[in-house]
């Protein structure tokens, strides 16, 4: 299956604070959560803080809240008043107020398609390693087309069919954060049922499993099986995307939901996600052995 290429890049530039924004993205709004938490770990309030800046309090309300956007100097400005002493976090913070003038292809999706799909794209395109666990359906950066159109086809209420079509296109242009010069190492978890459920009729489902074998040979894409013979499992029924950040602090798990993605980034569920996901992987077989049994799979469709 191949890769879709993403729209042009361009940048716009500026410097300070910018105007408000109705809808933040996903990134901006955690840059704003995150310089929330570092003030209050500083034990500083929005008054106090204000007051560092020589501005009101009203400007750091909004900062915090992702109605304004901020400058990288800014960000760094108010680390320096929190005196917050860890650099790498600072650093990091820093990029992601960089990162705002850039415009990437999921832009042109926007107001077509519900924000939490462009979340997702913008989480996966800025994680520095993926992992997911998937246990009814293959993992979104790994199907076909054929076989994401077939699970749209199964939304309820229906999609209208330019809905499914943008949302199919939108989901292949996502996968290729892992074909890029710089993508991040992918590791996916799937029970064998999602294997044997054939989304889209046998046809479909073949070409997905064979489709799966091939993507694996990518030397930064693992896949793992948890066989029926596994038995029970941690994390049994969940679906869980956890994308690791350029420091602990920013790692973030999404959900899926019936209602949409939910995203998760406080420090003791991200804990507990990444014990979870371990336990999953221990559930499961070898990249060699998973491959081998995903073609078997494949041979009886």
């Amino acid at each position: 299956m191949p890769f879709r290429r993403p729209a042009t890049l361009h940048r716009t530039h500026g410097r300070g604070l910018m105007a408000a924004r109705n809808a933040p993205t996903g990134r901006q709004r955690r840059l704003a959560t995150e310089l929330r938490r570092m003030r209050e770990q500083a034990g500083i309030s929005i008054q106090e803080a204000a007051s560092m800046l020589g501005a009101d309090r009203t400007m750091i309300s909004n900062i915090e809240a992702g109605r304004t956007t901020v400058s990288e100097d800014r960000v760094r400005q108010l680390a320096c008043h929190y005196k917050c002493p860890n650099e790498a976090l600072v650093d990091a913070l820093a990029d992601m107020a960089a990162s705002r003038r850039t415009k990437h292809w999921w832009t042109e999706y926007r107001g077509k398609l519900p924000d939490g799909h462009l979340d997702v794209s913008e989480l996966e395109h800025y994680a520095k390693r993926i992992r997911t666990a998937q246990t009814v359906h293959v993992p979104g950066l790994l199907q076909t087309e054929d076989y994401a159109r077939s699970i749209f086809d199964l939304s309820v209420p229906s999609l209208p069919r330019l809905d499914v079509e943008l949302r199919v296109a939108h989901r292949m242009s996502r996968q290729t954060v892992l074909t890029r010069e710089d993508g991040p190492p992918y590791v996916g978890i799937v029970h064998e049922a999602a294997l044997r459920i054939a989304f889209g009729g046998r046809d479909t489902a073949r070409r997905q499993l064979e489709h799966l074998a091939e993507v694996t040979a990518h030397p930064n894409i693992t896949l793992r099986v948890i066989p029926f013979s596994a038995d029970a499992f941690h994390g049994a029924g969940q679906s869980v995307l956890y994308a690791e950040g350029p420091v602990p602090e920013l790692d973030t798990v999404q959900l899926d939901t019936a209602f949409g993605a939910h995203f998760i980034d406080a420090a003791t569920p991200l804990t507990n996600y990444r014990s979870l996901l371990n336990l999953m992987e221990e559930s499961a077989l070898s990249p060699v052995k998973s491959r081998d049994l995903i073609r078997s799979i494949a041979r009886t469709l």
